[in-house]
């Protein structure tokens, strides 16, 4: 009682606003009606290897993977992700990577729990894609390890090591580089920092992050932490965009 009561206090000074488009709501939950119709989550039927959504499960094969995935397997085992990556999901993870919105980090770790549940369940760690130095001592935060420490809050949650990674080369912006490009530039620049490596070997890890698009950033997490040791490497990310999205999609903690 005495917590509702604050809470009520605390809407009447401040009343609750949506997260996308800031408007007043009329109760606490985090999106107006209009914002919620048009945020796309992402249910089944979707890859299981790199989550992209399909329009019926006939698009996906014997394993439930999408035919890209069945021509060439990523290096993680199963990926999962909460939203599509469209205009409406931007205005969510755009404001926590570049306008100080850290608040969004639980409120998309909640919809990244409902989507990976069965990732959380099955795995030891759960690991930030890193920001280089420079980047994170301009940016204070690591939006990906922010999402980390949300999804670890919890009785039964993996454990959260925010630091395992680390961006060993600094990397341009992959905002608007082609796929092949995008490989290309973060090729052996993210390695697992060597005190970190008895932490990893043996253990199953999840990889988080915000936004999926090509996987050039995840594929080189993946190869660094299975290098290292870990017995298996999972994806789990707010995002993800459609498979023909245009390439320009901003993905990756480095963006």
């Amino acid at each position: 009682a005495p917590r509702r009561l604050a809470s009520m206090t605390f809407d009447f000074i401040l009343p609750p606003v949506c997260h996308c488009c800031g408007a007043e709501t009329s109760g606490s939950g985090a999106f107006c009606a209009e914002c919620f119709m048009h945020l796309r989550i992402i249910g089944r039927p979707c890859c299981v290897s790199c989550a992209v959504p399909v329009p019926e499960k006939a698009f996906l094969g014997h394993s439930g993977r999408c035919a890209v995935c069945e021509a060439c397997l990523p290096p993680w085992r199963q990926a999962r992700a909460a939203f599509v990556y469209d205009e409406w999901s931007r205005k969510l993870i755009l404001p926590l990577k570049y306008a100080d919105r850290t608040e969004n980090a639980r409120l998309l770790a909640s919809f990244m729990k409902r989507a990976g549940s069965d990732l959380l369940i099955g795995n030891d760690l759960l690991i930030p894609v890193p920001l280089h130095w420079t980047r994170l001592l301009r940016r204070r935060y690591n939006q990906a390890a922010l999402l980390a420490r949300a999804l670890a809050r919890g009785k039964g949650m993996p454990t959260c090591i925010p630091d395992v990674l680390k961006r060993a080369v600094m990397t341009q912006s992959l905002a608007r580089l082609p796929s092949r490009e995008r490989a290309r530039e973060v090729q052996k620049a993210i390695v697992v920092r060597r005190q970190f490596v008895p932490a990893v070997e043996g253990k199953r890890v999840l990889l988080i992050d915000e936004v999926l698009t090509t996987g050039a950033t995840a594929r080189v997490c993946t190869l660094a932490l299975l290098d290292a040791g870990a017995t298996s490497v999972d994806l789990l990310v707010a995002a993800r965009t459609e498979r023909f999205a245009s390439e320009s999609e901003g993905e990756d903690g480095q963006s």
